[in-house]
């Protein structure tokens, strides 16, 4: 698939957590196709952060971290687990380390509480696809963090590609997330 989202690429010298109107942000995702991704990088690019493979977040949020946003895809109804991850590298999916899931379980109650977000992206809009960001948000319930906002984005297949404007309403719903937090 080609990266869409290539053009979405951080400014030089910013850190993985950047200060958006004296907010820092942390945006931590897991991906298989660039979709999720592509959603994350565009959250990212509109209020000017860094998106985050979950391989590579922190163990523990930092202490000034007042804006997270959490996204992953939903795999079997869910977060992916060990065999949907599995399974999605079969279909060629990208190689993960762990996952949301894993990362959530294995995150301390963080001292201060942040402003939290999560997405997932899905095959279309049923109720019936399960959702990745409500599974999330039970996840962080279990510690105690609070999930002020969720969102669902659209994938026309397994694979991809993102539905026709889901970038753009990423972008859009950034810009309410800045807005709320600064």
């Amino acid at each position: 698939m080609t990266d869409r989202f290539s053009r979405l690429k951080p400014r030089p010298g910013l850190a993985d957590r950047r200060t958006v109107a004296h907010v820092s942000t942390l945006i931590v995702f897991e991906s298989y196709w660039g979709n999720t991704r592509g959603i994350a990088e565009a959250i990212a690019h509109e209020i000017g952060a860094v998106a985050v493979h979950v391989d590579d977040a922190p163990e523990a949020l930092p202490d000034d971290v007042e804006l997270l946003v959490i996204g992953a895809p939903t795999h079997a109804f869910s977060l992916p687990s060990a065999a949907s991850r599995a399974e999605a590298e079969k279909h060629g999916g990208a190689a993960a380390h762990r996952g949301v899931r894993e990362w959530l379980a294995a995150l301390p109650t963080p001292a201060r509480q942040p402003y939290v977000a999560v997405f997932d992206t899905r095959q279309g809009t049923s109720v019936f696809v399960g959702s990745a960001a409500k599974s999330a948000v039970k996840a962080l319930r279990k510690d105690r963090i609070v999930v002020a906002e969720v969102e669902n984005f659209v994938v026309t297949g397994r694979e991809g590609p993102l539905a026709d404007g889901e970038a753009e309403r990423a972008a859009a719903w950034a810009r309410t997330l800045r807005q709320r937090v600064s």
